[in-house]
């Protein structure tokens, strides 16, 4: 089994920055794709930025130049610096992580972290 653990969420005012770091851990070879997605309220689960293994990173147009994502192999985590943050980045921030086993794919995601940006 993988557990997948985020933590850095809370409040903060507009402009300002939070990291959010995201840990797996269990059953894991090595992992593949790892990523941020978001939740605002009332909306769908969007995409905010994923990072392969290699260290190939992809951006939503709204955060990129902002938010830069980052990971530690040796240590399954992945990490989001958020800067210059705006209140429509209020969210709840998942992370998730893909794994191949035995020619499989395999998904897994955490519980979430609450964002909120406001003044």
């Amino acid at each position: 089994q993988v557990q997948v653990v985020e933590s850095g969420g809370g409040r903060v005012q507009p402009g300002g920055s939070l990291r959010l770091s995201c840990a797996a851990s269990g059953s894991i070879s090595s992992i593949n794709d790892m990523g941020w997605y978001r939740q605002p309220p009332g909306k769908l689960r969007e995409l905010v930025a994923t990072i392969t293994s290699t260290g190939t990173t992809n951006y939503a147009d709204s955060v990129k130049d902002r938010f830069t994502i980052s990971r530690d192999n040796a240590k399954n985590t992945v990490y989001v610096e958020m800067n210059s943050l705006k209140p429509e980045d209020t969210a709840v921030y998942y992370c998730n992580a893909v794994i191949f086993r035995r020619g499989a794919k395999y998904t897994y995601w955490g519980q979430g972290t609450q964002v909120t940006v406001s003044s």
